[in-house]
């Protein structure tokens, strides 16, 4: 019984992380790429990397990709240690960036001026990690791909 357990929770868990990490850079990505859900689109974006964050134009491009095109990887499993590892980068870079000078938990009470700590990006970063390791499980594209 017990080894079934094993079994059926290391076939589901992957999925079970592709599926709202991949949900979460898809819509994020898209906010940057296409300007949905009141994204700033590529221009913006563009401009608020550089003028705020100091992120040249070249990096700003790879963080988009890394996450929209990292979000559909994830979720569909193709290439799925490499989607992973795009979305990892990007949180490394905000949680440095951004997050960090606001400390460890988020703005619950939305106060003004007082950005988001490192809580929610640190769990992304760590999720996209746990990809990174386990590759996107028994229901990937991937599995197809490299029959393995």
């Amino acid at each position: 019984m017990a080894r079934a357990g094993f079994t059926l929770s290391d076939a589901i868990a992957p999925l079970m992380i592709r599926i709202p990490l991949g949900l979460i850079f898809m819509a994020h990505g898209s906010q940057k790429l296409l300007g949905l859900f009141g994204g700033s689109g590529l221009t913006g974006t563009f401009a608020t990397f550089e003028q705020k964050l100091g992120i040249p134009p070249i990096f700003t491009l790879l963080a988009i990709i890394a996450e929209f095109g990292g979000g559909i990887g994830v979720l569909t499993g193709l290439l799925t240690r490499f989607s992973a590892a795009g979305i990892a980068s990007v949180m490394a870079v905000a949680i440095d960036k951004v997050h960090w000078a606001n400390g460890f938990f988020l703005n619950s009470s939305c106060l003004p001026g007082h950005g988001n700590g490192i809580e929610y990006t640190l769990a992304l970063l760590g999720m996209a990690l746990y990809l990174v390791v386990s590759g996107g499980g028994r229901w990937c594209i991937d599995r197809f791909i490299f029959k393995g």
